[in-house]
């Protein structure tokens, strides 16, 4: 056999897309893993030819479930973000629109049984160990991915999928504000350092001399903004805990303006070395709770509730997404948990290929 075949289900999970495999028919190894997962994903090429990726940071984007490991759970979920071209594979962070995906896949393998109209799956992020609360659609006990619910991002309708974050503050760094402070000055720009589901870098646009209106390819063509951006990326990721962050997509980073099209704020989210055409789940549940939280870079940019729950919708660079956010301010900033309501819908299944040699590394 000069190929190892690989049982999986290809997914869109909210705005992105990739494989979702079955932990047991992986590696155990991490460096094997990588080097499996580059394979399937044809990491190395701008359009990923010799394999699955879609050339883009959301279509490289990887899924492995298994059994819980809690008896909290129903499933544990392990992502892994695969580069397009630079052969990297980051285990560090989680992602919510794959995990919008995750329900619908678990199902789809028979690692949970549906139950009633409504199946409530509970959701351990591997990566993160954040608990998540997924319902997916399964009228009749069974999977239906037919809907009405519309997503910035996605054309068309699908079933809806209603994801409950709990357990998200500090999920990386052990920390809401892991260098302490509600803002840091870093090479001359004002940022909030921020872990809610995924820690961020949060800076004012204004301050890059940016509108915050711009789309994603305007911003990935202003190259002097991301060489700014990064080098502020890498010291604030030093500040933050998380040591030399050169080679990992986290922290991420993200843009604050005042909402121009009825939001609550106007957001620009990054990957972060390319800008994110929508707007991902973590970062969302992040850049809401910046914008609620007094004394962050969000000050005077918003007409801030004074107690949750608050619905907050984030303007992206492809429309709106809305994060509902119970949260309190008797004592500072608390969160208590984010919901959004995202869609997913099964593209494919069957077998993915990789080369002998790769299996056997």
């Amino acid at each position: 056999m000069t190929q190892h075949a690989i049982p999986y289900v290809f997914m869109r999970g909210g705005t992105s897309r990739g494989p979702y495999f079955n932990r047991a028919d992986l590696p155990e190894d991490l460096d094997q893993l990588a080097e499996v997962l580059l394979a399937v994903i044809g990491s190395g090429h701008k359009l990923n030819i010799d394999g699955i990726g879609g050339g883009a940071a959301v279509t490289t984007k990887v899924a492995m479930l298994s059994r819980a490991s809690d008896d909290w759970a129903d499933v544990d979920y392990f992502f892994a973000q695969v580069s397009v071209e630079d052969r990297l594979v980051d285990f560090k962070p989680t992602c919510g629109n794959i995990l919008s995906g995750v329900g619908p896949a678990a199902l789809e393998m028979g690692l949970v049984e549906p139950w009633g109209d409504v199946t409530e799956i509970k959701i351990h992020a591997v990566n993160t160990g954040a608990r998540v609360v997924a319902q997916v659609q399964t009228p009749g006990g069974k999977l239906d991915y037919s809907g009405q619910t519309e997503i910035a991002g996605v054309p068309g309708t699908s079933a809806p999928v209603a994801l409950n974050f709990m357990g998200v503050v500090g999920s990386s760094t052990g920390a809401f504000l892991p260098t302490g402070n509600l803002r840091d000055t870093i090479d001359g720009i004002e940022v909030t350092c921020m872990d809610v589901a995924m820690p961020l870098v949060i800076a004012r646009a204004a301050d890059f001399g940016l509108t915050g209106y711009e789309t994603a390819e305007e911003l990935d063509a202003n190259r002097d903004f991301f060489a700014r951006m990064e080098a502020i990326r890498i010291k604030a990721g030093a500040a933050m805990g998380m040591g030399d962050v050169s080679k990992s997509v986290t922290p991420k980073f993200g843009l604050l303006a005042p909402a121009k099209d009825g939001g609550t704020i106007a957001t620009r989210y990054f990957m972060p070395w390319n800008t994110h055409p929508t707007m991902a789940v973590t970062g969302a549940q992040c850049l809401a709770s910046c914008a609620l939280t007094p004394g962050t870079v969000s000050d005077g940019l918003l007409d801030r509730p004074s107690t949750g729950p608050a619905e907050v919708i984030l303007e992206h660079a492809s429309g709106n997404i809305d994060v509902l956010v119970d949260f309190s301010n008797d004592d500072g900033f608390t969160l208590m948990s984010a919901g959004l309501v995202r869609t997913a819908r099964k593209l494919a299944d069957g077998h993915v290929y990789v080369p002998a040699e790769v299996w056997m590394k």
